[in-house]
């Protein structure tokens, strides 16, 4: 069963996903230079990837009893 700390995270993360995934579709049925094409393909591919890896690495610290990054400061 999932946490309900963990919720959010993962809704934000597939929010985020779906965004990008819309937006390299759009840049690559629209856009007709290659160059833009593959930048517009490029970029949203790294940034699905780097939201995916936080979502892992917030999950662990969930999961680890560190709830509060913030009080650590």
């Amino acid at each position: 069963m999932m946490d309900k700390r963990i919720l959010a995270p993962v809704v934000v993360t597939i929010v985020l996903v779906l965004y990008f995934t819309g937006f390299l579709v759009v840049a690559v049925n629209i856009i007709d230079p290659l160059w833009v094409k593959i930048v517009g393909s490029v970029v949203p591919l790294i940034l699905m990837g780097v939201s995916v890896y936080v979502l892992v690495e917030r999950v662990k610290e969930i999961r680890g009893g560190e709830e509060d990054d913030l009080s650590k400061y």
